[in-house]
């Protein structure tokens, strides 16, 4: 069971390749990867979700029964809930965020695209990210697919990797470069 780019290495990897081969023989990858990205919007904008999922003070059967209960509320489909509440009872919810990033890479391999992890300072907007992209496919010649972060720290500009290449256009980086050459 060769993945791309060594993903199955990871305890992380190998969660993620389990789903992605659950939702490849179901036929339901994209359904899959939509309610894995709501589950990484809660994990950002809920501190809430984010703190139940990485406390291990939480026991595996209050653990199991929240995430049964949020991925409800956020519509989630029946192969993620599964996954989520196995991810509870093995104690492996804090690694949700790693798992989400590598079944995504499955997911956009299996659809013969290259994953590209984008953090910027401010969200993206629609027409930007479709703009990044179509920047993306013409500098590397396939499809891209785009994991988006954000990073206030970053103040402007963006970080884009793509497997061992990164592209550092942020204004942290060109301040550090500038403030390291005044020091001559």
């Amino acid at each position: 069971m060769e993945t791309s780019g060594g993903i199955q290495a990871s305890l992380s990897g190998r969660y993620a390749t389990a789903l992605f081969e659950l939702a490849r023989d179901s036929k339901t990858i994209d359904s899959v990867e939509a309610s894995l990205t709501n589950v990484r919007a809660a994990l950002e904008q809920s501190d809430e979700f984010s703190r139940l999922v990485a406390s291990p003070l939480v026991s595996r059967q209050d653990a199991a029964r929240a995430v049964a209960a949020s991925a409800s509320a956020m519509g989630i489909d029946d192969t993620t809930r599964n996954f989520l509440g196995v991810l509870a009872e093995n104690r492996r919810l804090s690694q949700l965020p790693a798992i989400i990033r590598a079944f995504r890479a499955l997911a956009a391999n299996h659809r013969g695209e290259t994953t590209a992890e984008v953090t910027s300072a401010h969200p993206l907007s629609a027409a930007q990210v479709d703009a990044l992209k179509q920047q993306l496919r013409t500098r590397i010649g396939r499809d891209v697919a785009v994991d988006l972060s954000v990073d206030p720290t970053l103040l402007g500009g963006l970080v884009v990797k793509i497997g061992s290449q990164m592209i550092d256009s942020s204004i942290r980086t060109r301040l550090n470069t500038l403030a390291h050459a005044m020091k001559g």
